[in-house]
C-alpha cells in the first residue's frame, strides 16, 4: 500500500486510457487532457479498458514514480464521465480501490434495533 503524506490531492482520470502508456505518456495526459501539472505532487490513477489494470502516477519531489496493480478477480470500479475529466477521491477512497472494493458510497452501517 502506498502511504501518503497529508494534504495529498488524488485524482482519477475519468472513462479509459491506454494501458500502453509509460510515465512520460500518462505525464502528457494528465496536462493535455486533465490541465493539471504532473508534479505538482498530486497523485494520478489511471485506468484500462478491461478494468482490471491500474496505474498511479505521481511526482515524489525527486523524481516521476509510477505504480502498477492488476487485480488477479473482478474489475476496478471507475466513473466514466466527468465535466472535468477527472475526480477528486480521498486517502481512504484510493485505498478502497487498491483493494478493488466499491469506494464511491461505502454500505450503510446498520444500527441494532435492541440492546442487550
Amino acid at each position: 500500500m502506498i502511504a501518503l503524506p497529508p494534504g495529498v490531492r488524488v485524482y482519477l482520470a475519468c472513462g479509459v486510457t491506454d494501458m500502453r502508456k509509460g510515465m512520460v505518456g500518462l505525464a502528457m495526459l494528465v496536462q493535455q487532457n486533465l490541465s493539471e501539472d504532473p508534479l505538482s505532487g498530486a497523485l494520478y490513477a489511471f485506468r484500462g479498458r478491461r478494468a482490471g489494470l491500474i496505474k498511479l502516477l505521481w511526482h515524489d519531489g525527486v523524481g516521476l514514480c509510477m505504480l502498477t496493480k492488476k487485480l488477479e478477480h473482478g474489475q476496478f470500479v471507475w466513473p466514466t464521465t466527468s465535466t472535468t475529466g477527472r475526480i477528486a477521491l480521498s486517502a481512504a477512497q484510493l485505498a478502497a480501490l487498491l483493494d478493488g472494493c466499491e469506494w464511491r458510497a461505502p454500505p450503510p452501517r446498520r444500527t441494532p434495533q435492541l440492546m442487550g
